[in-house]
C-alpha cells in the first residue's frame, strides 16, 4: 500500500527504544524520519513499476492507474536528499524510457478510440471534463468549480496533496487520471478542456487561448445556464489574490466556476534545475497557503471542487531547432506543428527518431512532429523542463475531487 501510494509515510518525533527489531524494520517504510527507508521504498516502487508496465493491449484505465503509481514514485524520488537519491537516477531514467516506449506503442493503437468513450464514470480525456461536471450538476451538485492547474504533472500533484494534507486535515481527495490532448500544448489541450470540444471544433484558435472564456461560457449555455451564472478566471498564482476571487464567488448567481491556476506552468518555464528544482519551488508555494486557501474558499462558498490539468511536463535535452514550422506557444519545445505533410517530412528527415502521429480530431492542416524520447527542439545539449510530447508525465494528468471532511 505504501508502494502504490494508498498509504503515505508520516513524520514522527519519537520511537520507543525497546521496539523489537522485526517491528522496527516493518514500520520503517512509513516513517519520514528514516531517509534510508524512504530511499528503499523508492527503489521498491521503481522495480514494481517495471514489473507492472501496461502492455500494448492494456485499457486506458490500466494506464491511468499505472500513471498515478508512477507519479507517487517520482514524487518520492524528488523528495529524497541528494545523498539518498544518488545512484537512483539511472533507474528512474530507465523506467521513464521503458514507459514512454510502451505508451507510444499504445497510443499508436488506442489513442484514437479515447475521444468517443463515455465520461459517465469520470472523464477519459480532458475535453470530457465539462460534460462530466454537467452530469454531476444533474445529480444534485448545484455549484461546481473546476480548477485547472496549468502544466501540473502527476508527481507534482502528489507533492501538493502531501503538503496540503500536512498543513490541515480538512480535505479529502478522490483521485483519478485522464488523458490530455496531443500535442500536449496549452492552446490545444486547455482549450479542449474548457470548451468540451475536440480540437478540430475550435480550429481557428489553436495557436492561442484567448477564446477560452467564451468557449467555457458557450458550453454551459448549451446546458441551460445564463452567461451571468458562469465564471471564468485565469492568472491565479498567489494567496493574496484569493480575496478578489472571494468577492466573485460570493455572488449567489454563480453556478459554475472555471479557474486557471498558472503557478506550476510559470515555475516549469522558469526552471533551471530540472524537476528536482521544481519540487523545491512547489513546496515553497504550498507553504504560502495558496492551495489550501483556494480549496477552503471554494468549499466554504458551497462549491463541489474538481481539480485537473491540461498537460504535465518532463525533463528533456535539446537536439537542435528545425527551421520550418510554428509552435503553438513559446516553450512547447517538445513538438513542432506544420501546415503540410511535406514540411513535416523535411524536418523529420533532419532529426532521426522524431515521431509523426496521425491523431484524431485535429484539423487537417495541423500536423505535429514530436521530438524523440525525452528530446526537445532546442539547441543541442540544452536541458529544460517542457511539454508538448507523449511521455507519461505529459499525457496523463490528475483528475481529483476535493471534499471537505468537516
Amino acid at each position: 500500500m505504501f508502494l502504490d501510494g494508498t498509504l503515505h509515510p508520516l513524520a514522527v518525533q519519537h520511537l520507543p527504544a525497546d521496539l523489537p527489531a522485526n517491528v522496527a524494520k516493518s514500520i520503517a517504510v512509513g516513517i519520514v524520519k528514516d531517509p534510508a527507508a524512504l530511499r528503499n521504498l523508492v527503489v521498491d516502487g521503481l522495480q514494481a513499476l517495471v514489473e507492472t508496465l501496461p502492455s500494448t493491449d492494456a485499457t486506458h484505465r490500466d494506464w491511468g492507474t499505472f500513471a498515478r503509481r508512477f507519479g507517487e514514485a517520482i514524487a518520492r524520488f524528488h523528495s529524497l536528499d541528494t545523498a539518498h537519491a544518488k545512484g537512483l537516477l539511472a533507474d528512474v531514467v530507465q523506467l521513464q524510457r521503458l514507459t514512454d516506449e510502451r505508451l507510444l506503442a499504445w497510443v499508436h493503437g488506442h489513442y484514437a478510440d479515447l475521444p468517443s468513450l463515455s465520461a459517465a464514470n469520470g472523464p477519459v480525456m480532458v475535453h470530457q471534463v465539462p460534460r462530466f461536471l454537467a452530469l454531476r450538476r444533474d445529480a444534485g451538485e448545484a455549484r461546481v468549480a473546476l480548477l485547472v492547474f496549468d502544466g501540473l504533472a502527476l508527481d507534482q500533484w502528489v507533492q501538493i496533496r502531501e503538503a496540503v494534507t500536512a498543513r490541515t486535515p480538512r480535505f479529502a481527495f478522490a483521485e483519478g487520471a485522464c488523458f490530455a490532448w496531443l500535442p500536449t500544448l496549452t492552446a490545444v489541450s486547455r482549450q479542449a478542456l474548457f470548451a468540451g470540444l475536440r480540437p478540430r471544433e475550435f480550429a481557428d484558435s489553436l495557436t492561442t487561448t484567448h477564446r477560452e472564456p467564451a468557449l467555457w461560457s458557450c458550453f454551459w449555455q448549451d446546458q441551460g445556464l445564463r452567461p451571468s451564472e458562469v465564471l471564468y478566471r485565469k492568472g491565479l498564482r498567489r494567496a493574496d489574490q484569493l480575496d478578489e476571487l472571494a468577492v466573485a464567488l460570493a455572488n449567489p448567481v454563480i453556478k459554475v466556476a472555471g479557474i486557471v491556476v498558472d503557478t506550476i506552468d510559470e515555475i516549469v518555464h522558469g526552471a533551471i534545475l530540472g524537476k528536482r528544482g521544481i519540487a523545491s519551488q512547489v513546496a515553497s508555494w504550498c507553504e504560502s497557503g495558496a492551495v489550501d486557501g483556494l480549496f477552503a474558499l471554494l468549499l466554504d462558498h458551497g462549491f463541489h471542487v474538481y481539480l485537473t490539468a491540461d498537460h504535465g511536463n518532463c525533463e528533456a535535452v535539446g537536439v537542435g531547432r528545425p527551421n520550418q514550422g510554428v509552435i503553438a506557444e513559446t516553450r512547447g519545445e517538445r513538438v513542432r506543428v506544420y501546415r503540410n505533410a511535406l514540411s513535416r517530412a523535411e524536418s523529420a528527415g533532419l532529426f532521426p527518431g522524431t515521431v509523426s502521429l496521425e491523431l484524431p480530431a485535429l484539423p487537417a492542416d495541423f500536423l505535429p512532429l514530436f521530438a524523440a524520447g525525452r528530446n526537445a527542439f532546442v539547441p543541442p545539449g540544452e536541458t529544460l523542463v517542457s511539454h508538448g510530447g507523449c511521455s507519461v508525465e505529459e499525457l496523463i494528468v490528475p483528475f481529483v475531487k476535493v471534499s471537505d471532511t468537516r
